[in-house]
């Protein structure tokens, strides 16, 4: 099986631990398992406990309740564990896509929710959210895009990597353009939980039978280091999962399970946490634009957005000479598919993110 190159995970890979300031970064910032502790009122002693054993393979049955109660009417059967929300993606699409089969895909978008399923031979369709919207899709678009027998709809909502959001309105008509068409829904919901100002709109699988929401550890939660992630959906679709997951990672760690359940368990107070840094970020970063020639859609949730510029110079090497010129690290649009935009991260700890920006200020008018 030939796949494309993952453009934002090679740029990250080459780039991230060699800059000053790594505002391309896409986690709220990391929790250390002190402060976890602390929050979530356990010794980590305990650890010393664990029989470093395959565990629950599909997830215990405490962290599937856990993980069950970010949803509405949801059990630990609705729930199957996975290695990350990137495990994830990939496994549903190993269950369900054949060659031949169609995606329809919103782009931008992670690069999983389009190059895996041509991987697999699927004919992949793509819908692209445009600036002028709000980067909000046009779902009259959608319905044109999707036929009889669509096999997948594909997105991120929040979306990755514009911040925008769509809310119930518009996920019921999703819904609807799916049930018309027979059609899946993947809604890749990592960033579920960094909403500002704004209710959090229901999950997909909370809205359609054929509704598959994925998510995991590593964005809201600011626990990227514990590799775990979920699928919550139908019988039939975990069940299929199953069998895919048996020949790649067959369980996840007992320290990671132990961890996200305990994490889950104070998942208000590390919301909160998340947003209160990005909220002071997002604040600092419209103060900077207010004196830097970048215009910006303010997300409405997730920790990060895009910066678009007028400028003649492609943005791979606009972000090369950024950093070497600065020591600032953003992600180049060319990688997303999105040529002549920035995407900037604002998870980072607020006196790292303020200093990001001062390196910045003024280059892009120089």
């Amino acid at each position: 099986m030939k796949i494309e190159p993952f453009g934002v995970e090679q740029w990250m890979n080459a780039w991230e631990t060699r800059c000053a300031h790594n505002l391309a970064e896409t986690c709220v910032e990391s929790l250390t398992l002190s402060e976890l502790a602390g929050m979530a009122g356990f010794d980590l002693s305990e650890l010393a406990g664990l029989k470093m054993t395959y565990g629950a393979i599909r997830g215990s049955e405490g962290l599937r309740t856990a993980v069950a109660d970010l949803y509405t009417g949801k059990g630990p059967e609705d729930v199957l564990i996975c290695h990350g929300t990137i495990g994830a993606n990939h496994m549903v699409y190993q269950a369900l896509i054949e060659p031949g089969d169609h995606v329809v895909s919103i782009c931008p978008t992670y690069q999983q929710h389009v190059s895996i399923p041509r991987s697999l031979g699927a004919e992949v369709t793509e819908l692209w959210l445009r600036e002028a919207d709000g980067w909000l899709p046009d779902l009259d678009a959608l319905e044109g895009l999707v036929r009889d027998g669509t096999k997948v709809i594909s997105l991120t909502n929040p979306n990755n990597p514009t911040g925008a959001l769509i809310e119930a309105e518009g996920l019921a008509r999703i819904v609807r353009i799916a049930r018309g068409a027979g059609a899946w829904v993947l809604c890749d919901e990592v960033y579920r939980g960094t909403e500002r100002g704004v209710g959090r709109p229901p999950s997909i699988c909370d809205l359609y039978e054929k509704g598959i929401s994925t998510a995991g550890m590593s964005k809201a939660f600011s626990l990227a280091g514990v590799r775990l992630g979920w699928i919550v959906g139908p019988a039939e679709l975990l069940e299929a999962c199953e069998l895919h997951r048996d020949y790649t990672t067959i369980s996840v760690g007992m320290v990671d399970d132990w961890l996200a359940t305990r994490a889950l368990g104070v998942k208000e107070t590390i919301w909160a946490r998340g947003r209160g840094i990005t909220t002071a970020n997002l604040a600092a970063l419209e103060d900077w634009l207010s004196r830097n020639p970048l215009r910006f859609v303010p997300p409405s949730a997730g920790t990060v957005g895009l910066l678009s510029y007028e400028r003649d110079d492609p943005s791979y090497a606009l972000c090369e000479r950024l950093l070497s010129d600065t020591g600032v690290l953003l992600t180049p649009g060319a990688v997303l598919g999105m040529e002549g935009t920035l995407r900037i991260g604002f998870g980072n700890p607020v006196a790292e993110f303020a200093a990001g920006l001062r390196a910045m200020d003024g280059w892009f008018g120089s």
